[in-house]
């Protein structure tokens, strides 16, 4: 019996939850844009895995529900583990509808900015995606990683306006293979 008492708590409390929190999202003043539904961080991949192979490409696939009630407009992807910071070139990322197997029409940028001493990159869409829409940003580092390891990348996403709400998707995860010796394990 204790273990109905206790699945039934936390089944009254996780309904609890999904009633308050679009109740607290409703609350917001001002002129804030916010996200009625989180959009998500689909994939993250990379074109070489290898430690030190130049000129990779790493995309990160972002879904933008319809029913999102604002367009996505700037993408925040900083470096939040690994061995060393990767360099990236900012005037080489691009954007695209649809997967990095299954590219659609290009996306324009308004700007796409590398910060090192915060190791993060900011792309900003113009215009904004349209809810309705997965889509693919590509980001062009200088090399991988020296070493090989585990890399994790924080993504955080804004709607347009003046006063936006950011919204944290979680961090995406890439793998690099490879020793100091120059060898591919």
């Amino acid at each position: 019996m204790p273990k109905f008492r206790l699945g039934l708590t936390a089944s009254i409390t996780s309904l609890a939850l999904l009633l308050v929190v679009p109740v607290l999202a409703l609350e917001t003043k001002g002129d804030r844009t916010f996200f009625r539904k989180s959009p998500r961080l689909l994939d993250v991949i990379t074109t070489f895995r290898g430690a030190r192979i130049g000129f990779p490409t790493y995309y990160y696939t972002i879904e933008l529900p319809d029913q999102s009630g604002e367009p996505l407009k700037t993408i925040v992807i900083r470096q939040r583990q690994g061995f060393e910071s990767i360099d990236y070139y900012p005037d080489k990322t691009i954007a695209f509808q649809g997967t990095p197997d299954h590219r659609g029409n290009p996306l324009a940028l308004q700007d796409s900015q590398w910060d090192k001493q915060t190791e993060t990159m900011t792309i900003t869409l113009d215009p904004p995606v349209s809810p309705g829409t997965v889509f693919t940003v590509g980001l062009k580092p200088i090399r991988n990683p020296e070493y090989g390891g585990i890399y994790l990348f924080g993504v955080t996403v804004f709607p347009p306006g003046d006063n936006p709400l950011h919204l944290y998707l979680g961090s995406g995860r890439l793998d690099f293979y490879g020793s100091d010796s120059g060898d591919f394990d």
